[in-house]
């Protein structure tokens, strides 16, 4: 199976826990809004009067009962606080889970690349043991010949045993690497090649102000002050108004009565909790400061490690991985012909082996750097 960046993005986001999760939590919020936005229920009483005594209210011939509804008036904003409360929970929950959006792309980018890396390094390796086991071939050869000492042969086989070594870590590597890609998207069998470039973004305007997590930061203040204005509610006062019916039944005669009640904040006025949710706003505050702070340097960081990479690769691409290839071929030609020795048929090999893993690396720091930008960028 193939997957491209592109399908990779989707599938993880498909199959995140991390993002089932805030997803969920999303929806959770959303019916805790709805709930807010509910009245309190009215409550029904049921009261007897002037029934089982003595002499004429003996027995339930004096009796009278009541039937009430009260219901609390919200006079304090209790009911509003509750809903200013739940949106600003809902907000902070939908900026979580596009942040687990966001962090899952920038890590499925970060080992899209690992893995397309680890397969061009197999590649390079593949290509360095091939021609070491040749050059060991051909030394053979001139060694029989007498144009090269026995220890040249020696040497040919060790470089070439080198590179056969390298060549099966290159493998585990490779495969290590496709296992911990399919990993992200809870595939149990890796795919068998990645295909397609490493960047899959482009370059654009960077406002640390508005990245996630500024916005989270933000609306976990204006939440903290939700929660200031919730506890400063509750020590309001909150009347219930009632209205009933009283049947009295000695003479079969039927009353209204109305009533209003409340609570007296004489002992708790709620002041721990105001308190502490003041506390807390100071703290949020303090973390949107420190956030918007971090925001700002990172993304700092990245534009200048973006570009940093990128004229890095264009370098290495431009003049020194061609540069090293066309040495490397007239080395080859040299050699078979007795003109340059082995050792420098060696450097001309390691030379355009290093070239080569320094633009794999280059551009996997690019593609990391590319990341590293998008999420800081994620808005």
């Amino acid at each position: 199976m193939s997957l491209t960046l592109e399908q990779a993005l989707g599938e993880a986001e498909a199959r995140s826990p991390a993002v089932i999760a805030a997803q969920a939590r999303v929806e959770a919020a959303k019916a805790r809004v709805r709930q807010a936005g509910v009245r309190s229920n009215p409550e029904l009483s049921i009261q007897v009067e002037n029934f089982g005594g003595t002499g004429q209210i003996s027995g339930i011939r004096s009796a009278e009962t009541t039937v009430a509804i009260n219901q609390s008036l919200d006079f304090g904003g209790r009911r509003q606080t509750r809903k200013t409360a739940a949106r600003a929970d809902l907000a902070a929950e939908e900026l979580r889970l596009a942040i687990a959006r966001a962090d899952l792309a920038q890590a499925v980018r970060e080992q899209f690349a690992k893995a397309v890396t680890a397969a061009e390094k197999f590649r390079i390796s593949t290509e360095n043991d091939a021609l070491a086991r040749e050059i060991a071939r051909i030394t053979s050869i001139l060694v029989k010949e007498g144009r090269e000492a026995p220890l040249r042969a020696i040497r040919a086989r060790s470089a070439a045993a080198q590179a056969a070594a390298e060549l099966e870590a290159a493998r585990a590597e490779e495969q290590a690497s496709r296992n911990t890609f399919a990993s992200l998207f809870g595939a149990t069998v890796p795919p068998k090649d990645l295909q397609g470039g490493l960047l899959d973004l482009r370059p654009h305007a960077v406002n640390p102000e508005q990245s996630l997590d500024v916005r989270l930061a933000d609306a976990q203040r204006l939440r903290a002050e939700a929660e200031v204005a919730q506890e400063s509610s509750v020590a309001r006062l909150n009347p219930a108004v009632g209205l009933g019916v009283r049947h009295m039944q000695d003479t079969g005669n039927v009353g209204l009565v109305a009533g209003v009640s409340m609570a007296l904040p004489l002992f708790d006025r709620n002041r721990g909790n105001i308190a502490a949710a003041k506390a807390d706003l100071r703290a949020a505050e303090a973390n949107f400061a420190s956030v918007a702070a971090s925001a700002r340097v990172r993304a700092r960081n990245a534009i200048t490690n973006v570009e940093a990479a990128g004229a890095r690769v264009a370098a290495l691409e431009k003049s020194a991985v061609p540069e090293a290839a066309e040495a490397l071929r007239l080395a080859q030609l040299s050699y078979a012909e007795g003109r340059a020795t082995l050792l420098e048929l060696f450097d001309a090999q390691n030379a355009y082996r290093d070239v080569q893993s320094a633009l794999v690396e280059a551009r996997l720091a690019q593609a990391l750097a590319t990341a590293e930008l998008g999420r800081a960028s994620a808005q």
